[in-house]
C-alpha cells in the first residue's frame, strides 16, 4: 500500500532517515509500505489526483492526509472510501473534540492524523513581542512577514481579530474585510509572500522574521536553526483549530491493508511517538500518559497536550457547501495569485 503525507509529518530518523514507527508496522503486521511527502497544499494536491478518482483510475495512493475543509469536499464528492470501524479496534480511542466533525459526523470516512493551531510565530531574538495580528503590521516588519495560502488559517485569524467568529455563519462582507486587510498588507510589501507548507523556509532562511503559521512547525524550526527564540503566540482575539486526517481514496484496492495502518498509528504507544516528533496536537486519547514513557519532558507540552480550556477558546472554521467555497475561494485567489 502506499502512504501519502506532508512533509515532517512522521517520526525519522536523522540518520537513517527511516521511519522508526512505520518499520515497526511493516515487522508487526507483514504488509509493504511506501511512504511519500507528496502535499504541500490541499488544492494543488486534490488538483492533481481528483480528475483521475473521477473516472475510477488508481492514483497509486492508499492513504492521503488532507485537511478538514478538503475532506469536506472530498466526502461530497464521493472522492473517498467509508471506514470499516469494526475492523478497527483502536480508532474509538479519538479525542472527543474530534470526534463529531461537522463534515464528518461519528467520523464514518476519516481519522485525525493530526491536529494544529494557527497563530504566530517570531524570531524574539530580532522582534519586540508579538500578541496580537496587528502587530504583524508594524514597520519594523515590512518585507519580514509570511502568511499562509491556506485562507481557513490566514482569514480565520484575520476575521478573529475583527470581531467576527469563523465558526458561525458569517457575511460575504465580513469575509471580504479580512481579505482586504491581507491584500493591502501584500500589495504594501509587509507580507512578503502566501505559501504554503514551504513558507518555512523563508523562516528557516531569515527572510522573514514573523509570520502566521501552524504550531507544529515552530518546535521544527527552533531545531532545524538551532535557533530557541522562535515563539509560538496565540493571538489575544483567539486562533484557529484544524485538522489534517486520514482518507482513503475511492479508487483505491487496499482498503483492509489501509485501515490497518491508520487503526496502528491509534495506539497511543506509536501516537506518542509520532507526537513526540512532529509536536502537534495529538488526536489520540491515552498518548499523553504513554507520552510518560516516550519523552517525560513532553507530557505537559500545551503544543501537543493543550487544556480543555485552551482548546475550547480556539475555532474551526466552519464547513461551507459548495456555492460558498467556490465564491470565498474565488476572492482569495484573487490575492494569492496577484
Amino acid at each position: 500500500m502506499a502512504f501519502a503525507n506532508w512533509t515532517q509529518y512522521l517520526d525519522q530518523d536523522e540518520t537513517t532517515h527511516r521511519y522508526p514507527t512505520l518499520d515497526d508496522f511493516r515487522r508487526e503486521s507483514g504488509l509493504q509500505v511506501s511512504y511519500t511527502e507528496d502535499i504541500d497544499d490541499n488544492d494543488v494536491y486534490v488538483n492533481k489526483i481528483a480528475p483521475q478518482l473521477r473516472a475510477g483510475q488508481d492514483i497509486g495512493r492508499d492513504i492521503v492526509v488532507l485537511s478538514d475543509w478538503m475532506v469536506n469536499r472530498m466526502i461530497a464528492q464521493d472522492l473517498v472510501q467509508p471506514l470499516e470501524l469494526l475492523r478497527m479496534p483502536h480508532a474509538p480511542g479519538i479525542l472527543p473534540e474530534l470526534i463529531d466533525a461537522p463534515f464528518d459526523p461519528g467520523r464514518a470516512y476519516s481519522l485525525p492524523w493530526q491536529s494544529g493551531l494557527t497563530g504566530i510565530a517570531y524570531d524574539a531574538s530580532k522582534v519586540k513581542e508579538i500578541r496580537s495580528v496587528d502587530d504583524l503590521w508594524r514597520p519594523d516588519l515590512k518585507g519580514r512577514v509570511v502568511a499562509l495560502t491556506e485562507y481557513r488559517d490566514t482569514l480565520g485569524l484575520v476575521m478573529r481579530s475583527q470581531g467576527v467568529d469563523p465558526a458561525q455563519p458569517f457575511t460575504r462582507d465580513q469575509f471580504a474585510a479580512a481579505v482586504d486587510v491581507v491584500r493591502k498588507q501584500v500589495a504594501a510589501g509587509q507580507i512578503r509572500r502566501l505559501r504554503g507548507n514551504s513558507y518555512v523556509q523563508d523562516l528557516q532562511s531569515g527572510n522573514a522574521l514573523a509570520g502566521i503559521v501552524w504550531s507544529g512547525d515552530v518546535v521544527t524550526l527552533r531545531a532545524e536553526t538551532g535557533n530557541d527564540s522562535w515563539r509560538f503566540v496565540l493571538p489575544e482575539s483567539g486562533g484557529m483549530l484544524w485538522s489534517d486526517n486520514m482518507v482513503i481514496p475511492s479508487t483505491s484496492t487496499h482498503r483492509r491493508n489501509a485501515e490497518a495502518l491508520m487503526d496502528y498509528y491509534y495506539r497511543p504507544d506509536v501516537a506518542a511517538r509520532v507526537a513526540a516528533w512532529v509536536s502537534y496536537i495529538c488526536p489520540v486519547r491515552g498518548a499523553r500518559e504513554a507520552m510518560a514513557k516516550v519523552d517525560p519532558e513532553l507530557v505537559d507540552d500545551p503544543l501537543i497536550f493543550p487544556s480543555t480550556a485552551e482548546l475550547a477558546r480556539q475555532r474551526v472554521f466552519r464547513a461551507l457547501d459548495p456555492a460558498q467555497e467556490a465564491e470565498l475561494a474565488a476572492m482569495w485567489t484573487a490575492v494569492v495569485e496577484a
